[in-house]
């Protein structure tokens, strides 16, 4: 049986744009459609936080599982209605799982071919502290992740018609890869390449470097290399290292952007007009601490379109 691509739903606006784009990505993947909708029993509980010592009777947990469970079937058939309306030809299932959303949702998204999640964004110092599910799901999972803003449309994946308005029956916008030449894995190319093979859309692939600092130079570095030099330099390594991958993928328009500056800010310009935006996230040796990086973080809080966050080893 094909693994499902898989999108948590909770009622929200976001959560809903979430369902539709995987709706949509199911499709497209030719895989069945799961929607998932974790509900705990404790509802002063937050993620995390251990069960109660005292014991419970079946009457006391009774009436709020019942409760719980008719909330969740609502949750769940709002979804259905909106993804019947706009992907009818969707194999589409649904499924309740009970426990902390963040901790239900990542065992459930393990037998996923990839789990779409509706993103509020973050705001400031507060939204790095504190998170949300849909972040501590990205920072923990290990399938690939994609966050959805509310109101990301159909129309919002492909490129204006020839008056300026919305449209389906336009070719998609590029596909965006956030790549660090120092740090390059299989699994994050591979997923890049293969979504915009399924979109027929451009991969533009993007590696942002900044100029070593005098204090950063070891032996045998060269410090007096000019800009130019070093821009064309970094450019032969990120096309030497897709040669393998345009061989594989040769059907795909590839365009390669080297650019100065810092990562995060190269990201949100070049995922502006984009239709997904892709980037990695290595899997910590020490799970209890997982994190999503500063890159990711800046993608999260600034881009609009979808993002997908791609574990690797």
């Amino acid at each position: 049986m094909l693994s499902p691509v898989m999108a948590g739903v909770d009622g929200s606006a976001e959560s809903l744009a979430a369902a539709e784009w995987a709706a949509r990505e199911a499709v497209r993947r030719d895989r069945p459609l799961l929607l998932v909708h974790a509900w705990n029993w404790h509802p002063r509980r937050t993620d995390g936080e251990p069960s109660p010592k005292l014991p419970v009777s079946l009457e006391q947990k009774s009436a709020p599982v019942a409760a719980q469970r008719h909330l969740a079937r609502s949750v769940l058939r709002q979804a259905e209605e909106r993804i019947r309306a706009v992907t009818p030809g969707v194999c589409l299932t649904d499924e309740q799982v009970e426990g902390p959303a963040a901790v239900a949702l990542l065992k459930a998204a393990e037998q996923a071919e990839l789990l779409a999640l509706g993103s509020r964004g973050l705001s400031g110092f507060t939204g790095l502290l504190v998170g949300s599910v849909a972040l501590g799901v990205a920072a923990k999972a290990t399938r690939p992740v994609v966050l959805v803003r509310k109101g990301e449309e159909a129309e919002d994946e492909h490129v204006p018609a020839g008056d300026g308005s919305p449209s389906t029956r336009t070719g998609y916008r590029d596909v965006v890869l956030g790549i660090d030449l120092a740090d390059a894995c299989d699994e994050v190319i591979e997923f890049a390449f293969e979504a915009a093979r399924l979109r027929q859309a451009r991969l533009r692939v993007v590696h942002a470097w900044q100029p070593p600092s005098a204090i950063g130079l070891g032996p045998g570095d060269i410090a007096l290399v000019n800009e130019p030099q070093r821009a064309g330099e970094w450019q032969q390594f990120l096309s030497a290292m897709l040669t393998v991958w345009r061989e594989k993928y040769p059907e795909t328009d590839v365009l390669e952007t080297v650019v100065e500056g810092k990562a995060s800010t190269a990201l949100v310009r070049a995922a502006s007009a984009a239709s997904l935006l892709v980037v990695g996230r290595r899997l910590p040796e020490r799970p209890a601490i997982p994190r999503v990086g500063p890159v990711t973080h800046a993608a999260i809080h600034h881009v609009g379109c979808p993002l997908a966050v791609v574990p690797h080893l």
